[in-house]
Protein backbone atom coordinates (compact mmCIF):
# COMPACT_ATOMS: atom_id res chain seq x y z
CA UNK A 1 0.00 0.00 0.00
CA UNK A 2 1.48 3.24 -0.72
CA UNK A 3 1.58 6.58 1.08
CA UNK A 4 -1.66 8.10 -0.18
CA UNK A 5 -3.64 4.56 -0.07
CA UNK A 6 -2.62 4.22 3.61
CA UNK A 7 -3.23 8.21 4.55
CA UNK A 8 -6.87 7.39 3.14
CA UNK A 9 -7.61 4.85 4.85
CA UNK A 10 -6.66 6.35 8.14
CA UNK A 11 -8.87 9.11 7.53
CA UNK A 12 -11.45 6.92 6.99
CA UNK A 13 -10.78 5.16 10.28
CA UNK A 14 -11.00 9.06 11.84
CA UNK A 15 -14.68 9.72 9.92
CA UNK A 16 -15.46 6.25 11.36
CA UNK A 17 -14.89 7.64 14.93
CA UNK A 18 -16.38 10.52 14.88
CA UNK A 19 -19.35 9.13 13.99
CA UNK A 20 -19.18 7.10 16.17
CA UNK A 21 -18.79 9.79 19.39
CA UNK A 22 -21.91 11.22 17.90
CA UNK A 23 -23.59 8.08 18.66
CA UNK A 24 -26.15 7.83 21.66
CA UNK A 25 -25.54 4.31 22.22
CA UNK A 26 -21.84 4.98 22.50
CA UNK A 27 -22.31 8.08 24.32
CA UNK A 28 -23.87 6.20 27.33
CA UNK A 29 -20.76 3.57 27.49
CA UNK A 30 -17.98 5.61 29.37
CA UNK A 31 -14.78 3.47 28.42
CA UNK A 32 -16.15 2.75 24.68
CA UNK A 33 -15.99 6.85 24.42
CA UNK A 34 -12.17 7.22 26.56
CA UNK A 35 -10.94 4.53 24.20
CA UNK A 36 -12.29 6.31 21.07
CA UNK A 37 -11.67 9.46 22.22
CA UNK A 38 -7.85 8.48 23.13
CA UNK A 39 -7.89 6.83 19.17
CA UNK A 40 -8.98 10.15 17.86
CA UNK A 41 -6.58 11.63 19.37
CA UNK A 42 -3.89 9.28 18.25
CA UNK A 43 -5.28 10.15 14.60
CA UNK A 44 -5.85 13.77 14.58
CA UNK A 45 -2.17 14.65 13.85
CA UNK A 46 -1.93 12.71 10.47
CA UNK A 47 -5.28 12.99 9.12
CA UNK A 48 -4.54 16.98 9.50
CA UNK A 49 -1.02 16.18 7.84
CA UNK A 50 -2.96 14.60 5.38
CA UNK A 51 -5.71 17.22 4.51
CA UNK A 52 -2.90 19.93 4.16
CA UNK A 53 -1.15 17.62 1.81
CA UNK A 54 -4.06 17.22 -0.70
CA UNK A 55 -4.61 21.05 -0.43
CA UNK A 56 -0.55 21.08 -1.77
CA UNK A 57 -1.40 18.45 -4.35
CA UNK A 58 -4.46 20.97 -5.93
CA UNK A 59 -2.25 24.01 -5.28
CA UNK A 60 0.35 22.85 -7.37
CA UNK A 61 -1.70 21.54 -9.82
CA UNK A 62 -2.92 25.01 -10.70
CA UNK A 63 0.20 26.79 -10.30
CA UNK A 64 1.21 24.63 -12.79
CA UNK A 65 -1.91 25.21 -15.20
CA UNK A 66 -1.49 28.87 -15.09
CA UNK A 67 2.20 28.48 -15.95
CA UNK A 68 1.61 26.73 -18.87
CA UNK A 69 -1.51 28.22 -20.07
CA UNK A 70 -1.44 31.72 -19.05
CA UNK A 71 -0.26 34.85 -21.49
CA UNK A 72 0.10 37.21 -18.59
CA UNK A 73 3.64 37.03 -17.64
CA UNK A 74 3.54 38.77 -13.96
CA UNK A 75 1.26 36.30 -12.89
CA UNK A 76 3.16 33.60 -14.67
CA UNK A 77 5.90 34.69 -12.91
CA UNK A 78 4.15 34.60 -9.34
CA UNK A 79 3.19 31.14 -9.94
CA UNK A 80 6.62 29.94 -10.84
CA UNK A 81 7.86 31.65 -7.51
CA UNK A 82 5.00 30.21 -5.62
CA UNK A 83 5.19 26.39 -7.08
CA UNK A 84 9.10 26.28 -5.90
CA UNK A 85 7.67 26.85 -1.93
CA UNK A 86 4.71 24.44 -2.42
CA UNK A 87 7.23 21.80 -3.37
CA UNK A 88 9.18 22.49 -0.82
CA UNK A 89 6.92 22.17 1.92
CA UNK A 90 5.54 19.05 0.19
CA UNK A 91 8.55 17.13 0.17
CA UNK A 92 8.98 18.60 3.99
CA UNK A 93 5.53 17.33 4.53
CA UNK A 94 5.96 13.86 2.97
CA UNK A 95 8.67 13.35 5.82
CA UNK A 96 6.71 14.40 7.99
CA UNK A 97 4.00 12.13 7.47
CA UNK A 98 5.91 9.33 7.12
CA UNK A 99 7.69 10.07 10.89
CA UNK A 100 3.70 10.33 12.33
CA UNK A 101 2.65 7.11 10.25
CA UNK A 102 6.09 4.86 12.48
CA UNK A 103 3.74 3.04 14.69
CA UNK A 104 4.29 4.17 18.38
CA UNK A 105 5.38 1.91 21.13
CA UNK A 106 2.12 0.54 23.07
CA UNK A 107 3.78 1.24 26.18
CA UNK A 108 4.72 4.98 25.35
CA UNK A 109 1.35 6.41 27.59
CA UNK A 110 2.31 4.60 30.47
CA UNK A 111 3.30 5.88 33.69
CA UNK A 112 6.64 4.28 35.01
CA UNK A 113 8.41 2.80 37.76
CA UNK A 114 12.16 4.33 37.73
CA UNK A 115 15.09 2.67 39.81
CA UNK A 116 18.29 4.55 40.19
CA UNK A 117 21.33 3.17 41.66
CA UNK A 118 24.85 4.14 43.24
CA UNK A 119 27.84 2.63 40.42
CA UNK A 120 31.69 2.72 40.60
CA UNK A 121 32.73 5.64 42.33
CA UNK A 122 32.17 5.33 46.14
CA UNK A 123 30.57 8.29 48.04
CA UNK A 124 30.87 10.62 45.26
CA UNK A 125 28.68 7.94 43.09
CA UNK A 126 25.66 7.81 46.18
CA UNK A 127 25.62 11.45 45.98
CA UNK A 128 25.50 11.67 41.70
CA UNK A 129 22.67 9.08 42.04
CA UNK A 130 20.81 11.81 44.34
CA UNK A 131 21.60 14.67 41.99
CA UNK A 132 19.48 11.95 39.21
CA UNK A 133 16.74 11.39 41.53
CA UNK A 134 16.38 15.25 42.13
CA UNK A 135 16.39 15.95 38.17
CA UNK A 136 13.99 13.34 37.62
CA UNK A 137 11.87 14.96 40.76
CA UNK A 138 12.42 18.49 39.12
CA UNK A 139 11.49 17.38 35.35
CA UNK A 140 8.49 15.49 36.57
CA UNK A 141 7.61 18.85 38.31
CA UNK A 142 8.05 20.61 35.23
CA UNK A 143 5.81 18.41 33.50
CA UNK A 144 3.29 18.45 35.26
CA UNK A 145 3.58 14.41 36.45
CA UNK A 146 2.86 12.64 40.17
CA UNK A 147 7.03 11.89 41.54
CA UNK A 148 6.14 9.42 44.14
CA UNK A 149 9.34 7.32 46.36
CA UNK A 150 8.46 4.30 46.79
CA UNK A 151 11.86 3.33 48.53
CA UNK A 152 15.04 5.03 49.11
CA UNK A 153 18.75 3.35 50.48
CA UNK A 154 20.55 6.81 51.72
CA UNK A 155 24.24 6.88 51.93
CA UNK A 156 25.41 8.51 54.68
CA UNK A 157 25.15 11.57 55.91
CA UNK A 158 26.11 13.80 52.94
CA UNK A 159 23.05 12.60 50.88
CA UNK A 160 23.87 10.69 48.77
CA UNK A 161 21.63 7.39 47.52
CA UNK A 162 22.86 3.86 47.30
CA UNK A 163 19.13 3.13 45.55
CA UNK A 164 15.79 4.44 45.26
CA UNK A 165 12.65 3.43 43.46
CA UNK A 166 9.97 5.96 42.55
CA UNK A 167 6.54 5.87 40.56
CA UNK A 168 6.03 8.69 38.11
CA UNK A 169 2.37 8.93 36.74
CA UNK A 170 1.01 11.57 34.08
CA UNK A 171 0.67 11.66 30.36
CA UNK A 172 2.91 9.62 28.23
CA UNK A 173 5.71 9.45 30.73
CA UNK A 174 7.40 6.25 29.47
CA UNK A 175 7.81 8.05 26.26
CA UNK A 176 9.82 10.67 27.58
CA UNK A 177 11.72 8.74 30.00
CA UNK A 178 12.32 5.42 28.67
CA UNK A 179 15.65 6.49 27.20
CA UNK A 180 17.10 7.42 30.11
CA UNK A 181 17.92 3.54 30.72
CA UNK A 182 21.35 2.96 31.37
CA UNK A 183 24.81 4.07 32.79
CA UNK A 184 25.22 7.51 33.64
CA UNK A 185 28.39 8.82 34.25
CA UNK A 186 29.48 12.25 35.78
CA UNK A 187 33.40 13.83 36.09
CA UNK A 188 33.26 16.51 38.56
CA UNK A 189 34.95 17.85 41.96
CA UNK A 190 33.75 15.42 44.58
CA UNK A 191 32.43 16.79 47.84
CA UNK A 192 34.77 14.23 49.72
CA UNK A 193 37.61 15.08 47.73
CA UNK A 194 40.25 17.70 49.24
CA UNK A 195 42.98 17.99 46.64
CA UNK A 196 40.72 19.64 43.88
CA UNK A 197 41.14 16.96 41.40
CA UNK A 198 38.33 15.62 38.54
CA UNK A 199 36.98 11.94 39.54
CA UNK A 200 34.88 9.96 37.37
CA UNK A 201 31.66 8.11 39.16
CA UNK A 202 28.66 6.85 38.07
CA UNK A 203 24.80 6.00 38.60
CA UNK A 204 22.78 3.43 36.60
CA UNK A 205 19.01 4.64 35.48
CA UNK A 206 16.46 1.79 34.82
CA UNK A 207 12.94 2.84 33.34
CA UNK A 208 9.74 0.26 33.41
CA UNK A 209 6.66 0.80 32.46
CA UNK A 210 4.05 0.05 34.67
CA UNK A 211 1.49 -2.40 34.03
CA UNK A 212 -2.00 -3.62 34.41
CA UNK A 213 -2.54 -6.36 36.35
CA UNK A 214 -3.99 -8.40 33.37
CA UNK A 215 -0.74 -7.96 31.37
CA UNK A 216 1.29 -9.94 34.18
CA UNK A 217 0.29 -12.90 36.37
CA UNK A 218 1.53 -13.62 39.63
CA UNK A 219 1.07 -16.91 41.28
CA UNK A 220 0.46 -16.16 44.95
CA UNK A 221 2.68 -19.62 45.74
CA UNK A 222 5.88 -17.87 44.11
CA UNK A 223 5.38 -15.18 46.62
CA UNK A 224 7.71 -15.07 50.00
CA UNK A 225 6.21 -11.84 52.41
CA UNK A 226 8.36 -10.33 54.74
CA UNK A 227 7.00 -7.89 57.02
CA UNK A 228 9.73 -5.87 59.45
CA UNK A 229 9.64 -2.11 60.96
CA UNK A 230 10.68 1.29 58.21
CA UNK A 231 13.96 2.18 59.80
CA UNK A 232 15.24 5.38 58.66
CA UNK A 233 18.96 7.05 58.61
CA UNK A 234 21.27 5.32 60.45
CA UNK A 235 18.81 2.81 61.70
CA UNK A 236 16.60 3.98 63.63
CA UNK A 237 13.11 2.51 63.51
CA UNK A 238 10.77 5.01 62.29
CA UNK A 239 7.94 3.53 63.02
CA UNK A 240 7.15 1.02 66.42
CA UNK A 241 4.96 -1.07 64.32
CA UNK A 242 5.66 -3.80 62.06
CA UNK A 243 4.23 -2.09 58.13
CA UNK A 244 7.38 -2.17 56.12
CA UNK A 245 6.98 -5.07 53.01
CA UNK A 246 9.33 -7.05 51.64
CA UNK A 247 8.62 -9.39 48.58
CA UNK A 248 10.33 -11.98 46.78
CA UNK A 249 9.27 -13.69 43.60
CA UNK A 250 10.71 -17.46 43.89
CA UNK A 251 11.18 -18.36 40.28
CA UNK A 252 13.30 -14.59 39.36
CA UNK A 253 14.76 -14.40 42.73
CA UNK A 254 13.04 -10.75 42.33
CA UNK A 255 13.13 -8.83 45.62
CA UNK A 256 11.56 -5.45 46.15
CA UNK A 257 10.25 -3.39 49.18
CA UNK A 258 8.49 -0.65 50.07
CA UNK A 259 9.00 1.26 53.57
CA UNK A 260 7.41 4.91 52.25
CA UNK A 261 4.21 4.43 53.60
CA UNK A 262 2.96 3.94 57.22
CA UNK A 263 0.13 1.31 56.08
CA UNK A 264 1.08 -2.11 55.59
CA UNK A 265 -1.40 -2.63 52.61
CA UNK A 266 -0.15 0.34 50.98
CA UNK A 267 3.32 -0.29 51.14
CA UNK A 268 2.42 -4.17 50.02
CA UNK A 269 0.47 -2.60 46.97
CA UNK A 270 3.36 -0.20 45.81
CA UNK A 271 5.68 -2.99 46.15
CA UNK A 272 3.77 -5.54 43.93
CA UNK A 273 3.37 -2.50 41.23
CA UNK A 274 7.48 -2.34 40.90
CA UNK A 275 7.28 -6.46 40.91
CA UNK A 276 4.71 -6.26 38.19
CA UNK A 277 6.59 -3.64 36.07
CA UNK A 278 10.21 -5.79 36.95
CA UNK A 279 8.40 -9.23 35.75
CA UNK A 280 6.65 -6.92 32.79
CA UNK A 281 10.14 -5.78 31.71
CA UNK A 282 11.99 -9.30 31.86
CA UNK A 283 9.16 -10.63 29.64
CA UNK A 284 9.15 -7.97 27.05
CA UNK A 285 13.09 -7.77 26.94
CA UNK A 286 12.81 -11.75 25.78
CA UNK A 287 10.73 -10.82 23.41
CA UNK A 288 12.21 -8.03 21.93
CA UNK A 289 15.92 -10.23 21.94
CA UNK A 290 13.92 -13.24 19.81
CA UNK A 291 12.32 -10.40 17.20
CA UNK A 292 15.25 -8.27 16.90
CA UNK A 293 18.64 -10.31 17.74
CA UNK A 294 20.70 -8.98 15.04
CA UNK A 295 19.26 -5.41 15.13
CA UNK A 296 21.07 -2.43 16.76
CA UNK A 297 19.15 0.46 17.61
CA UNK A 298 21.15 3.87 17.32
CA UNK A 299 19.24 4.41 20.75
CA UNK A 300 19.63 1.52 22.60
CA UNK A 301 17.63 1.86 25.71
CA UNK A 302 17.39 -1.70 26.52
CA UNK A 303 21.32 -1.89 27.00
CA UNK A 304 21.54 -0.97 30.85
CA UNK A 305 25.19 -2.16 31.18
CA UNK A 306 26.21 0.43 28.26
CA UNK A 307 27.18 3.75 29.14
CA UNK A 308 25.05 6.09 27.87
CA UNK A 309 25.71 9.73 28.86
CA UNK A 310 28.46 11.83 30.14
CA UNK A 311 27.78 14.91 32.83
CA UNK A 312 30.91 16.95 32.97
CA UNK A 313 30.74 19.81 35.62
CA UNK A 314 34.12 21.67 34.92
CA UNK A 315 32.46 22.22 30.90
CA UNK A 316 29.16 22.69 31.97
CA UNK A 317 28.16 19.78 29.07
CA UNK A 318 26.36 17.09 29.05
CA UNK A 319 26.97 14.59 26.31
CA UNK A 320 24.54 11.63 24.85
CA UNK A 321 26.95 8.84 23.13
CA UNK A 322 24.35 7.32 21.53
CA UNK A 323 23.62 9.86 19.12
CA UNK A 324 26.69 12.01 19.37
CA UNK A 325 24.71 14.93 20.89
CA UNK A 326 26.17 17.66 23.09
CA UNK A 327 24.71 20.54 24.96
CA UNK A 328 26.19 22.97 27.00
CA UNK A 329 23.45 23.24 29.50
CA UNK A 330 24.29 20.78 32.25
CA UNK A 331 23.42 23.62 34.83
CA UNK A 332 19.78 23.92 33.47
CA UNK A 333 20.00 19.91 32.67
CA UNK A 334 20.68 19.21 36.44
CA UNK A 335 17.35 21.31 37.13
CA UNK A 336 15.06 19.18 35.03
CA UNK A 337 15.37 21.24 31.85
CA UNK A 338 15.62 17.56 29.76
CA UNK A 339 13.20 19.00 27.14
CA UNK A 340 15.95 19.47 24.26
CA UNK A 341 17.59 16.43 25.23
CA UNK A 342 14.92 14.23 25.39
CA UNK A 343 13.60 15.36 22.16
CA UNK A 344 16.72 14.54 20.39
CA UNK A 345 16.76 11.32 21.56
CA UNK A 346 12.71 11.00 20.37
CA UNK A 347 13.64 12.19 16.67
CA UNK A 348 16.88 9.72 16.31
CA UNK A 349 14.96 7.35 17.45
CA UNK A 350 12.10 7.74 14.63
CA UNK A 351 14.78 8.45 11.81
CA UNK A 352 16.39 5.27 12.94
CA UNK A 353 12.78 3.23 12.83
CA UNK A 354 12.21 4.80 9.55
CA UNK A 355 15.52 3.65 7.98
CA UNK A 356 14.93 0.29 8.90
CA UNK A 357 11.41 0.07 7.50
Amino acid sequence: MDLVEKLKDIKAKFEEINAQLSDPAVLSDQEKIISLSKRRSELEEIVSAYDRYEELKKELEENQRIIEEEDDAELVAFAKEELETLKKEKEELEEKIKFLLIPRDPNDDKNVIMEIRQGTGGEEAALFAADLLRMYHRFAELKGWKFEVIDINESSGLGGIKEATVSISGKSVYGDLKFESGVHRVQRVPLTEASGRIHTSAASVVVLPEVEDVEVEIDPNDLKIDVYRSGGAGGQNVNKVETAIRITHIPTGIVVQCQDERSQLKNRQKAMKVLKARLFDIKSREQADEIAAQRKSMVKSGDRSEKIRTYNYPQNRVTDHRIGLTLYNLSGIMEGDLFELIEKLKIADRAEKLKNG
